[in-house]
């Protein structure tokens, strides 16, 4: 098998292959599970101050030349008309038929060089584009670490730290040697970390006030190190996060992570791409997880608008990819992005079940049990299904289970739905035990979730509704 084209033809449809692939969990890399334990990690974004080490699972892809610029606008719904230098943005890839494929992170360095991170997803269907159009633009990609180094030697062009919690301040001003520069939302300044220049983009993963740095993976643990100890010199407990928290943070500001990249149906440009993507590519080895069950590929794809996405678009373009489509999806119904709740009483008989004799429920982890690439698990009101639970995990500050995901238009806050938990059948899935299917009652609620994120966090995706 030589692409991903190869992969789906041994299979009855896509989904049959993503619900039967045999990746198992979906692993951040390299970065140790815990530091000190997942609860107190969580709590400290909240209370204190933490360190996000997010060095190692995300791709990042550097574009620049002549036309860095007009690629860019062009594969993404983005406005670049007001993409100054250092300024970043939240970039997202449509197909033409308007399926969101992704989104990174993107960096303005200069007038001609742009630097995204993020998923790869995105980062392959800008490499694909690259190669077969005629643009004069030159790309280099550094892939995420790898999910199981088992034991080489594991590098990384940069290192990228977060700082971030209501302490995050006094380690900034340690750390510079004086009052940092006053930077804006979604900007980027120079600051030092002892005797290094860094570039710093004002951000915040959980909602709370932060900083993120990166700069020559050489300089990792030096700078990792006057981070840590400026904070001990001061008396702030900045707390460094482990895998399983960081990958919560999330749920209290609701962006949703790992949507499910359109790129499985479509003819000309989206036959082109999936005999370009490799047999062992993300989209080739990912997995679907939950209760959703379609034969239908584009039952599980959203579209920017149902992501909260739309106010990205820009619609004085004068042309990019999915620019059509979008136009008639515009004042089409559309779901919309959701926090869920999930019911105390119904997650602590899903628990208990695996205390049990028998066959339980599906085991929800903690603090997360997301158990495939993407998932979709059924959001029912009465008899009808109403919308898909995409990412779930639990909430030590909340003290609740929450999952994100999208609902129909008509779904209001309060409203209170049941979600399917547990897969109907056996799949291939082997990060799948054999277990009972079950509901779960769910609260519709707001977006964010906590309420720093939802008052204090800049004016965004995260606090617009549309």
């Amino acid at each position: 098998m030589k692409n991903l084209t190869d992969v789906m033809n041994r299979h009855a449809n896509p989904v049959a292959m993503l619900r039967n692939s045999k990746i198992g969990m979906y692993v951040y890399p390299v970065v140790a599970p815990e530091f000190s334990n997942w609860r107190d990690e969580q709590r400290a974004w909240r209370d204190s101050a933490v360190l996000f080490d997010q060095t190692h699972h995300m791709d990042e892809l550097t574009v620049e030349g002549p036309q860095a610029e007009a690629f860019l606008a062009h594969t993404g719904i983005n406005d670049f008309s007001n993409f100054g230098l250092n300024r970043a943005k939240h970039f997202v890839p449509v197909t033409p038929a308007g399926h969101v494929i992704g989104d990174m992170i993107i960096f303005r360095e200069r007038e001609d060089k742009f630097i995204l991170v993020g998923r790869s997803p995105t980062a392959n269907w800008l490499r694909f584009q690259a190669a077969f159009g005629q643009w004069n633009v030159r790309l280099s990609y550094d892939p995420r670490s790898d999910s199981r180094p088992d034991g080489e030697r594991v590098m990384r062009g940069h290192y990228r730290f977060q700082i971030q919690g209501p302490d995050a301040p006094q380690i900034f001003e340690k750390i510079n040697g004086g009052p940092i520069p006053d930077i804006k939302f979604f900007h980027v300044d120079w600051i030092n970390v002892g005797s290094k220049r860094v570039q710093a983009l004002r951000h915040g993963m959980a909602g709370a006030p932060g900083l993120e740095i990166w700069g020559p993976y050489a300089d990792k643990h030096y700078v990792r190190s006057v981070i840590m100890e400026a904070a001990s010199d001061i008396g702030v407990n900045l707390v460094p996060v482990g895998s399983r928290a960081y990958s919560t943070n999330t749920l209290e500001s609701g962006w949703i992570p790992s949507p499910l990249p359109g790129i499985y149906s479509g003819d000309g440009m989206m036959t082109e791409y999936r005999n370009w993507l490799g047999a062992d590519s993300y989209e080739a080895v990912g997995s679907i997880g939950g209760s959703f069950v379609s034969d239908n590929i584009e039952d599980y794809y959203v579209n920017p608008f149902e992501l909260g996405y739309g106010f990205y678009i820009g619609w004085k373009k004068e042309d990019f990819i999915g620019k059509a489509a979008l136009t008639a999806m515009k004042d089409a119904p559309n779901r919309k992005r959701v926090t869920l709740e999930w019911n105390r009483e119904d997650v602590l008989k899903v628990i208990a079940s695996g205390l049990e004799q028998g066959t339980p429920f599906k085991w929800i982890d903690f603090p997360q049990p997301n158990y495939a690439s993407s998932s979709a698990d059924m959001l029912m009101l009465d008899d009808r299904m109403v919308g898909m639970s995409m990412f779930n995990g639990y909430s030590f500050n909340e003290r609740c289970f929450l999952s994100l995901g999208v609902v129909d238009a008509g779904c209001e806050i309060g409203d209170v739905l049941t979600l399917k938990w547990g897969e109907p059948d056996d799949t291939g899935k082997t990060s799948t035990e054999r277990h009972l299917q079950t509901d779960i009652r769910v609260r519709v609620s707001p977006t964010p979730y906590a309420a720093e994120a939802r008052e204090n966090y800049a004016d965004s995706w995260r606090t617009r509704s549309e």
